[in-house]
């Protein structure tokens, strides 16, 4: 059985001298078995009211380590008010690596085609993964790109993973490249904390349009802006989807966008009466 935090507060009040709580407030299948084991005493104060207290304080920590695997109250106080708790300090405390949930994996994905500058928990750091290998950020509140580099938000895995056989789509900018996946709320809070410009790269389809809009331009405003390769023309023409495009219009939506560069893909959209995947950019090796 977990101690909850309400009781665990309500015990280390409970060690204070003379300390008394209204047994109300301390309502709970723990503190019912803590006053059958005589750790607890019940003081009744008329018919409905009654007051808690510890009568032997030394007895508590023993008790609490034998039954709940709270090696310090204190410090198993503090660990569930933590933030951010590690599974170490979990078992530190609690003899319980699940005392709390921990997100133990959490960050995202980075890669880059050329050496990428940037600090990490204030060191430089250089970001060059190998053929075949991304770089995961977990302290990403303390990671920080060099200014003249350009995010590049990537839709899609397979592009995440081919990114050298697109580099001829980013002539002129240093771009590293983000994945959208693993799905979470950290790659957004970490670009609303930097100042680099967002380029979003992602199927040019309504879907893709969607994406941009509701989970990157929604929350960077003008710092983001949707990414059209140079030759997407030409790619439209040929290697457009005609069938995903009629799955996935609908007639009654009225498609508009303020940003000049969602215009122009719906443009070319309305204009082939198609849709283009990312992954067509790949270029073959």
């Amino acid at each position: 059985m977990k101690l909850p935090l309400h009781i665990a507060k309500k015990l280390q009040q409970l060690l204070q001298p003379l300390q008394t709580i209204a047994g109300s407030s301390m309502q709970h299948t723990a503190v019912t078995i803590m006053l059958e084991d005589g750790i607890l005493q019940k003081q009744q104060i008329g018919k409905t009211k009654s007051l808690l207290f510890i009568r032997e304080n030394e007895k508590l920590a023993p008790y609490l380590s034998n039954h709940f695997g709270i090696n310090n109250l204190d410090d198993y106080i503090t660990t569930l008010e933590n933030s951010e708790p590690s599974r170490a300090l979990n078992v530190g405390v609690s003899g319980n690596s699940k005392l709390q949930k921990v997100r133990t994996f959490k960050g995202f994905l980075v890669n880059s085609f050329s050496c990428i500058n940037a600090t990490l928990n204030g060191r430089l750091f250089n970001i060059n993964p190998a053929e075949g290998s991304y770089t995961f950020i977990h302290d990403y509140e303390s990671f920080v790109p060099d200014p003249a580099v350009t995010i590049v938000g990537i839709e899609n895995p397979e592009n995440f993973r081919h990114i050298g056989q697109q580099q001829y789509l980013f002539k002129g900018l240093q771009p590293l490249f983000v994945s959208r996946y693993p799905q979470s709320n950290d790659l957004i809070k970490w670009l609303q904390g930097i100042t680099n410009p967002y380029l979003h790269f992602g199927d040019f389809d309504f879907s893709g349009i969607s994406i941009y809009k509701s989970e990157y331009k929604k929350h960077l405003g003008e710092r983001a802006s949707f990414f059209i390769p140079p030759n997407a023309a030409t790619m439209f023409e040929q290697f457009g989807n005609k069938q995903l495009f009629n799955k996935q219009y609908n007639p009654l939506t009225k498609y508009t966008a303020e940003e000049d560069n969602l215009k122009k893909v719906l443009d070319l959209i309305f204009k082939y009466k198609k849709v283009l995947e990312q992954e067509v950019f790949i270029r073959p090796q």
